[in-house]
């Protein structure tokens, strides 16, 4: 197995590469396909059907954007935490789904990063649930773990014989730091997933927004430090704001 690192528009493209198959870590943004297809047919010299399975690990716009379009374009199979329902349900979950879109197109914004097409469908019907421990079909070197917390969905991957593993969003690198990500709905199950990363003594760590790293004690006590005990989520934030403004207002 080779995994190559791409750069994507707001996060890094993984890319597992096998004699006779491909896979992807992860769903990218949909605005990465281009640079997917270019790599995998001119890079590689193989066909873009060549990839297999992709894993959307939560469905956020740079982890889901570009599955549905790459299964209807490479017949390729998508991969996701067995739990039930739709991230994005109802009025609230479409809301939230334009939300994150918008601050999806806000950190591209940051990073000095042309504007893109990042809209994608909120909806997402898997072809695998995978279940804590579960290897990945097809990919018996990989394994999924449920590290809830950022989402109710959360997946890493685990490959097992070099010992990495690929944590998406449970952690952010900002100015050399290692954060916690924004949102966290759910603090609790948050802290259990870096602990059930810790416990695994990964020889490396792979982030979706900062590369492979390798995390000492110090940097996983900072990160549980800055967990918040509290939901850390869009409407909370909008709210904490509200509330903020209208306590700088002048008094009649």
């Amino acid at each position: 197995m080779k995994l190559h690192h791409l750069d994507g528009h707001i996060q890094t493209i993984l890319l597992a590469e096998y004699p006779d198959k491909l896979l992807l870590l992860d769903g990218c943004c949909r605005s990465d396909i281009p640079v997917l297809k270019h790599f995998i047919t001119q890079k590689l010299q193989r066909p873009f059907n060549d990839l297999t399975l992709i894993v959307v690990t939560h469905m956020h716009p740079d982890h889901a954007g570009a599955a549905n379009t790459l299964r209807k374009i490479t017949g390729c199979k998508i991969a996701t935490a067995n739990v039930a329902g739709q991230w994005y349900s109802g009025l609230e979950g479409r809301l939230m789904h334009l939300t994150d879109i918008l601050l999806a197109k806000w950190v591209a914004k940051r990073m000095k990063k042309p504007s893109k097409k990042t809209w994608y469908s909120s909806q997402l019907i898997a072809d695998y649930k995978l279940n804590d421990g579960e290897p990945l079909p097809g990919f018996s070197d990989w394994v999924s773990l449920a590290t809830q917390g950022h989402t109710d969905r959360d997946l890493s991957l685990h490959h097992l014989a070099s010992n990495k593993v690929y944590v998406a969003d449970l952690m952010v690198k900002v100015k050399n730091k290692f954060i916690p990500p924004f949102p966290i709905f759910y603090p609790n199950r948050y802290r259990a997933s870096l602990h059930k990363i810790i416990a695994l003594k990964a020889d490396s760590i792979i982030l979706a927004h900062g590369g492979e790293v390798r995390l000492s004690e110090h940097d996983y006590q900072h990160i549980l430090a800055l967990a918040p005990k509290i939901p850390r989520t869009h409407w909370r934030s909008v709210k904490a704001k509200l509330k903020n403004s209208f306590k700088l207002m002048p008094s009649k």
